[in-house]
């Protein structure tokens, strides 16, 4: 069953688009890496899924919940980390938990747990004592990730959880990500896409409001992969202009773009297709020297790029 249904979404500001008639689920126990260019849909679709927002058509269901029919219960059930952490600055971490514990309907016996808890996990025990507006925008980030899971929701919506932190922080969020994501549903949002890679097992991709990517890594990594790109260095036997002279391979049947100068060069081949055979009985034509021809994998960047760069 799924956890999550989101069913012809749409949301407008007058005249603009924002969300444009999206569709797609989430399975219960499914980490989902929801991502897209800065204005493609991401956090107000995550806004709607918690009640922050209004839909201007289309429905969400939550647990076999509509999303507007009973939002007290929908939010309980939800650990929403929204892209700028609002938080109270002048309160002390245990106190800001602690609210946040009351808030969601924690028990009065099972708060000071919780919070324990919440600090151990979280990485906050050397700040603990502090006021929030003592903390670095890193720790900052841990109380916001704090804060969403401090009532054990079955749902964490997470828009952009590692945003500030340092390289060992990242890692440290990221697993603790990947140990919640083996009892809960997860939707995650980041620009980092390593980190996506690194911790999703389903990828979304929205752009100008529209799903235009929805499938596994795996699935994804494979379809990067269909095309060979390819780091070359060559040189003119003359050597008087070379990079007029190897404008010719893109007259390779099975290339299609050639990108560089001053010897190195970016080659991209058809999908499925392999140039590297072409590519070297053209240099033997010419009397060129191949001093390099190595491929590089293609990564969730390259698909991303490709469906969301016009």
């Amino acid at each position: 069953m799924s956890e999550i249904i989101v069913e012809n979404l749409t949301k407008k500001y007058g005249n603009q688009t924002a969300i444009d008639g999206i569709s797609f689920q989430v399975n219960k126990g499914e980490i989902i890496g929801f991502i897209g260019p800065n204005g493609a849909g991401k956090s107000t679709t995550m806004k709607i899924m918690t009640s922050y927002m209004a839909p201007t058509s289309g429905n969400i269901i939550i647990g076999g919940e509509k999303v507007g029919h009973d939002t007290k219960k929908i939010k309980k059930g939800i650990g929403y980390l929204p892209e700028n952490n609002p938080l109270y600055a002048d309160m002390a971490i245990v106190d800001y938990l602690k609210f946040c514990a009351s808030v969601q309907g924690v028990t009065k016996k099972e708060v000071p747990a919780r919070i324990k808890t919440m600090i151990q996990i979280c990485g906050l025990n050397p700040e603990k004592h502090k006021r929030i507006n003592e903390l670095s925008k890193g720790y900052r980030q841990r109380v916001g990730l704090a804060q969403a899971i401090i009532h054990n929701p079955g749902i964490l919506i997470l828009d952009e959880p590692t945003t500030g932190l340092d390289p060992n922080q990242i890692i440290e969020i990221r697993n603790l990500i990947k140990e919640l994501g083996k009892e809960k549903t997860i939707i995650l949002s980041s620009h980092i896409l390593p980190e996506v890679e690194a911790v999703c097992d389903r990828i979304i991709i929205i752009n100008q409001g529209k799903i235009v990517a929805d499938d596994t890594f795996e699935a994804m990594n494979r379809m990067a992969n269909q095309q060979e790109i390819l780091i070359l260095q060559i040189e003119s036997e003359n050597n008087a202009n070379p990079e007029e002279d190897l404008l010719s391979l893109s007259a390779v049947e099975q290339v299609t773009s050639v990108i560089g100068k001053t010897g190195f060069f970016e080659v991209k081949s058809k999908s499925g297709e392999s140039a590297k055979k072409s590519i070297f009985d053209l240099c033997v034509k010419n009397k060129w020297y191949l001093l390099e021809m190595t491929s590089i994998k293609s990564s969730l960047e390259d698909v991303f790029r490709e469906v969301t760069v016009k």
